[in-house]
């Protein structure tokens, strides 16, 4: 009964916004297809499960390759909306934790991406667009840099390489120059 009740209220929550929202037909059908997971998303589902992370990073164009070895779960959530992706290692004795949102938006035609983790306080924010030729979602945006005190320029491009292996390249900005400051490759387990 308790779920008869839960059942009950979320439709009525989900009718008042369709009602406050969409008023002619149009408009409604505008919703429906925004809500609706698409063949993008069912491609986002495929990279779901357990990961094997290989991570090499640079924190500055003249530094050393550092490594470090992760794990990541991505699971799809919310009905098929979003990926949730979260990743967790040991970054030099110092436990790591992050977790990324990414979704395709049916409205905006793109793909947008979230990052936190807890070697920081800001949220990175990304949109890309796909390339069906190169098997890449290719994202543009920005992040908190702590030792500029500032937002900078951030891209990253995620190539699917087979149902096996995923890799992303992080290029960030320093002295208005772009350079390759992550690698990861992802293998699944």
């Amino acid at each position: 009964m308790k779920q008869f009740f839960k059942t009950i209220v979320a439709m009525l929550f989900v009718s008042s916004i369709f009602s406050a929202n969409a008023q002619t037909p149009e408009e409604m059908k505008k919703w429906m297809d925004y809500s609706t997971p698409s063949d993008m998303h069912t491609m986002l589902a495929k990279m779901d499960g357990e990961w094997n992370e290989e991570v090499s990073f640079w924190m500055d164009p003249k530094a050393p390759e550092q490594k470090m070895q992760a794990t990541c779960v991505n699971k799809m959530i919310l009905g098929g909306r979003y990926q949730e992706s979260k990743h967790t290692g040991d970054f030099g004795g110092m436990p790591f934790e992050g977790i990324g949102m990414l979704a395709w938006d049916n409205t905006l035609k793109k793909f947008v991406n979230t990052w936190v983790d807890n070697m920081g306080t800001g949220i990175m924010y990304m949109e890309g667009t796909w390339d069906a030729a190169t098997k890449s979602i290719n994202f543009s945006g920005s992040m908190t840099d702590a030792m500029l005190g500032k937002s900078v320029k951030v891209r990253e491009v995620m190539k699917v390489i087979d149902d096996k292996t995923l890799e992303m390249t992080k290029y960030s900005e320093k002295d208005g120059k772009e350079f390759k400051s992550m690698h990861i490759k992802m293998t699944r387990k």
